[in-house]
């Protein structure tokens, strides 16, 4: 068996006792969970951010004094980013019908995820978001429920829809909004997973130009992977998209038929596969350089005997959740040079914790009204020049949640691409923007470990 590094203790790994070791590692955090959800009974709570000197002010904070700031609001709208919380508020909304990798387990279910990407954007981004689980699988509902609560929130993330209405969802709602809305599976994959191929595509001395890429998956985080790195300089005729039924070409009959719903597979039939390749995925994986895998949960999703007939250095990105296609030691035993996935226990996580926070942080900060493509591409570079700039390996394409520097820097990448494209409602210059932000996600941080230091946070039992 191919030698790989446990990362905790730095040891070579070749014996199936120690692949049963990281077997067991992998599995903890979903075993641990069951413990620690119980116990805290969620993991986020609203808090007072104003001063309270004595009961008096409450005369300020509610009547008579807060009508002053009601009038001024409702003289000039945009007041109301002076007075309130919205220009840092985010609402995480979902309609429970896929979440993770454990499809439609409806809006309950769901609200562990969102809480905890609520957690996420405060402790890595400073941003304060609520959890919002719709109990409604209409689009058009959810589509009117989201624009009902934009006086209140800075931006909306959409999270764990299914698609083809999550496609739906998002562009009518980019579309109608007066404030970013943002699908984390679709921008929020596609941003670092591009940044991580940046980097990659560096360490094998490969053009995005020259590559052929091979995705497999066509749900919303694959469709929006192809949209951003064709905008980023890969051909999309040099790429095949698989699906479940096989690789996309112009003759797929049950995607012409339903063309008018899987609008953007369709798009894809037309767009990618030059070579008019037909099968699988076992023959879209021959002679390629990348696969971008965001498919079902493996592992054994990717067979090792598939990836061993990609070109020389090949690149896997296996970034199911919770449980990668293949397992990291099955891609090294393939001849995978640079491989990733989506868990922080194994080396090169690509994860959208990367990304969200602090694009979103970029975004408020400048009040722009959406967040684009380009803007997304900025943040990946931010984010790949990051990892560049602490030193690159194999191991190594993105930083880590440890490098919380990284945030502050896609904000102000962010923020100054919404300025350059005329998308902000305030202008801000990239000094102001770094500083607002490295000064919010350090209180946010110290905050919360203050509070763990004063009891305020209970100490977590043992796991």
């Amino acid at each position: 068996m191919t030698q790989i590094k446990d990362r905790e203790a730095g040891k070579p790994l070749s014996a199936q006792t120690d692949v049963d070791a990281l077997l067991a590692r992998a599995k903890k955090p979903a075993a641990d969970a069951m413990i620690l959800h119980p116990f805290y009974k969620g993991k986020m709570e609203s808090v007072p951010k104003c001063a309270i000197r004595d009961l008096n002010d409450f005369a300020i904070w509610y009547t008579p004094g807060v009508a002053a700031p009601c009038r001024a609001i409702n003289a000039q709208a945009e007041e109301v980013y002076e007075h309130t919380n919205k220009g840092n508020l985010v609402a995480v909304v979902s309609d429970g019908t896929r979440v993770l990798g454990l499809g439609d387990i409806g809006p309950k279910a769901a609200i562990p995820v969102m809480e905890g990407k609520a957690l996420l954007y405060k402790y890595l981004g400073g941003v304060d978001a609520v959890a919002i689980c719709l109990d409604t699988k209409d689009p058009d509902e959810l589509i009117r429920t989201v624009l009902m609560l934009q006086p209140c929130f800075g931006g909306v993330n959409l999270e764990d829809i299914s698609q083809p209405k999550c496609f739906y969802i998002l562009d009518t709602l980019r579309e109608r909004a007066e404030i970013p809305i943002w699908h984390d599976d679709q921008q929020g994959t596609a941003t670092v997973a591009l940044a991580g191929l940046m980097n990659a595509l560096k360490l094998v001395g490969k053009r995005p130009e020259e590559v052929k890429i091979v995705f497999q998956g066509a749900g919303a985080s694959n469709v929006a992977c192809t949209r951003l790195m064709f905008a980023w300089g890969v051909l999309p005729e040099n790429c095949i998209v698989v699906d479940s039924k096989g690789i996309l070409h112009a003759g797929r009959e049950d995607l012409q038929r339903r063309k008018a719903e899987y609008v953007d597979k369709w798009r894809l039939c037309n767009i990618t596969n030059a070579g008019g390749r037909t099968g699988g995925i076992a023959d879209a994986l021959v002679g390629a350089d990348v696969c971008i895998s965001l498919s079902m949960p493996g592992p054994g999703t990717l067979k090792t005997e598939w990836v061993e007939k990609m070109a020389g250095d090949a690149i896997v990105f296996a970034m199911a959740n919770p449980i990668p296609e293949m397992w990291p030691w099955e891609a090294k035993a393939a001849g995978v040079r640079i491989f990733a996935t989506g868990r922080s226990d194994f080396p090169n996580q690509v994860n959208n914790s990367l990304g969200f926070p602090g694009i979103f942080r970029g975004a408020l900060d400048v009040r722009a009204r959406t967040i684009s493509d380009e803007m997304c591409i900025a943040a990946a570079q931010a984010l790949a020049d990051t990892a560049i700039e602490a030193g690159l390996d194999d191991e190594h394409i993105l930083p880590t949640m440890d490098d919380w520097q990284v945030f502050p820097r896609e904000a102000v990448a962010v923020g100054m691409k919404a300025q350059e494209q005329g998308l902000a409602g305030i202008a801000v210059d990239a000094e102001a923007l770094h500083r607002r932000a490295s000064d919010i996600i350090a209180r946010s941080r110290g905050l919360t470990q203050w509070m763990m230091r004063e009891g305020y946070i209970a100490e977590a039992p043992e796991v």
